[in-house]
């Protein structure tokens, strides 16, 4: 007898741990969603943001990769050898200032947008020369500059004055 009580004891105690566990357990229908971060990154590791263009009341979307530190910077789109029609990437600077790049080690051309704070658009160096040492310069201090593949700012339309927007 004394056996079959912890026997039971040890049952119950099994039984609640198994009920208590099995509290939490909800099924996807009834668990609360929680927001996940759903950051894409591109093959470079380079995280891939939304940016859109405005232009002549059509807004053209991109993903465009992240070069946020000095180093993602430098490195750009160097030893690349092709780039998507709807990808491109971003530098943002923390202040504004005068830009100035190069297509050194660039392998494919480049249309390099360089872009006010405000989002409009200061100036287009469009198809720039593959492996050149020569700079390509803005007009004004800017705060960002966004590079695509060559002869896409001609094919949209996008001119200087045109708004670029993407998540600061």
């Amino acid at each position: 007898m004394k056996y079959l009580s912890k026997f039971f004891a040890i049952s119950g105690l099994l039984f609640a741990s198994i009920n208590i566990s099995g509290c939490y357990a909800q099924s996807a229908d009834s668990a609360p969603r929680q927001a996940v971060d759903e950051a894409k990154f591109a093959e470079s590791g380079l995280r891939l943001i939304p940016l859109t263009v405005e232009s002549s009341g059509t807004i053209y979307q991109f993903d465009v990769e992240l070069a946020k530190t000095q180093a993602e910077q430098a490195q750009g789109l160097m030893f690349r050898t092709e780039m998507a029609p709807d990808r491109g990437m971003i530098f943002p600077f923390s202040q504004d200032r005068m830009a100035s790049f190069w297509m050194k080690n660039t392998v494919i051309p480049l249309d390099i947008i360089f872009i006010r704070r405000d989002g409009t658009i200061e100036s287009i160096a469009a198809n720039t020369i593959p492996y050149s040492l020569a700079p390509v310069q803005s007009g004004e201090p800017v705060a960002a500059v966004l590079e695509l593949i060559a002869g896409r700012a001609q094919e949209l339309n996008i001119q200087p004055g045109d708004m670029v927007k993407w998540p600061r």
